[in-house]
């Protein structure tokens, strides 16, 4: 199939994107098997050197983890089936890696201090289609985040919740305040008497308003599901806010970004019956065999925030603030809220309709090894591209990076976007500070 029938059959996609898909697989398969394992290695090798040692990584949906963590994840423990409950598993031999499973519930219950927990999920959004299928049917209707306020895919018709037929409705938003419209909201909750109310996403500068969406859900019968994929390692460090002591029903997470550990997904919820609904979603519904890998490797990264949590996340929001406030001294244009400041959390938005949208800002940024993404923020849009930048401080908070390090970090930012110079000028800059940096933080040795 050539690239133009390609496109006409996948338009999302793209013609350009598709191109390179084809161009490179025709070149794998024109490889010997020798000449593909050399490839593999030295891809491996390169990439782990370009992300690890010369690049500054404010992508927010990323972290650099504990050592031990890798080490669990190549152990044998993933190549052996693991069906069933610990200490009644359907094949032998399972033990020592019931024990695993056992230990990692829980420590998640005490990290999150959450009666209940599920482990067995793979990622994220998987975990948010989990709870779609406990609490609610095909054709109910749910509120959630718009795109315009960092609602993440899985709550909307395209994602998880469409896929599952679930009629979606926005959240109302205030822009000026970066959190719910409570007055809207409750007006609308009223009118559509929603079964699920989705609240957080893709972006969190500041707290929401969760008591009032539990007044409301309580008044017409609905549950609430905090989205925490990237708050997570705050929350479980006393930060930002803390979702199932304020209302809501059920967390869900991915358990990378700030939670630090190996991708994978959680959820946790105080509610006995979601607990006993959500279990028989996972299994036997949804989860046969669970890696095994996964959960020593996610034990490691709950240990390590048991231990550093309140002091990682509070480092992870100093940076922030630090970053935005350099940014701002620089000319950048910071996402800023009246009252409230540039953050409360380890995300940063730059407004980028004058760098030509978030996509282009961010594709000129990379060229100077500077990793982020765009986001879409309430504010007037561009036609074809995000309107912001979205930055997450918790890798480079991990790798040693301080405030006072912040700055010269906006600096190289305000070169490209502000002065406008070259990102290759900028680049052998980035890679010298960054080598300054190659220890971790943060992680138990």
């Amino acid at each position: 199939m050539n690239v133009e029938e390609l496109a006409s059959r996948r338009p999302w996609v793209g013609s350009e994107v598709d191109a390179f898909i084809q161009e490179n697989t025709a070149r794998y398969l024109m490889m010997s098997n020798a000449e593909l394992d050399q490839e593999l290695e030295r891809l491996v090798t390169t990439h782990e050197q370009y992300m690890d040692h010369q690049c500054v990584q404010l992508y927010a949906g990323t972290n650099i983890v504990n050592p031990r963590v890798g080490r669990m994840l190549s152990s044998t423990l993933g190549s052996r089936a693991s069906l069933g409950y610990p200490g009644a598993k359907y094949n032998m031999g399972m033990q020592y890696g019931d024990q695993i499973e056992i230990m990692l519930a829980a420590l998640l219950k005490k990290l999150f201090d959450a009666p209940y927990v599920e482990y067995r999920v793979p990622s994220g959004t998987i975990a948010n289609l989990y709870v779609y299928m406990a609490a609610t049917k095909p054709g109910d209707t749910v509120m959630a985040f718009s795109d315009a306020a960092a609602g993440h895919v899985s709550h909307h018709a395209a994602g998880a919740a469409g896929f599952y037929g679930l009629d979606v409705h926005d959240v109302p938003f205030d822009a000026a305040r970066m959190d719910i419209d409570e007055a809207a909201f409750v007006e609308k909750a009223r009118a559509l008497r929603p079964r699920l109310i989705i609240v957080a996403g893709s972006m969190c500068l500041f707290p929401y308003s969760l008591r009032c969406v539990r007044q409301v859900a309580d008044e017409i019968g609905a549950y609430v599901l905090y989205d925490a994929a990237h708050m997570g390692g705050l929350i479980a460090g006393g930060h930002f806010q803390q979702p199932l002591h304020e209302g809501a029903d059920v967390m869900t997470g991915s358990t990378y970004k700030s939670f630090g550990g190996p991708p994978s997904g959680v959820i946790l919820t105080t509610s006995a019956e979601l607990a006993d609904r959500l279990e028989r979603v996972a299994y036997p519904g949804m989860t046969a065999n669970f890696d095994l890998s996964k959960a020593a490797a996610m034990v490691v990264a709950v240990l390590d925030l048991l231990e550093f949590g309140p002091e990682y996340g509070a480092a992870c929001i100093a940076n922030a603030q630090a970053l935005a406030e350099a940014l701002d001294e620089y000319g950048v244009t910071v996402h800023h809220v009246e009252g409230r400041g540039f953050t409360g959390s380890q995300h940063v938005a730059v407004q980028a309709l004058a760098y030509g949208g978030g996509n282009r800002a961010s594709a000129r940024l990379s060229g100077a090894n500077l990793l982020m993404s765009s986001i879409t923020l309430p504010i007037a849009e561009l036609p074809d591209d995000a309107n912001a930048i979205r930055i997450g401080t918790q890798e480079v908070t991990r790798w040693g990076i301080r405030p006072q390090d912040m700055r010269t970090v906006a600096k190289f930012m305000a070169r490209v976007l502000v002065e406008g110079e070259e990102p290759t000028r900028v680049r052998p800059d980035v890679v010298d500070f960054r080598a300054q940096f190659q220890a971790l933080h943060f992680v138990r040795q």
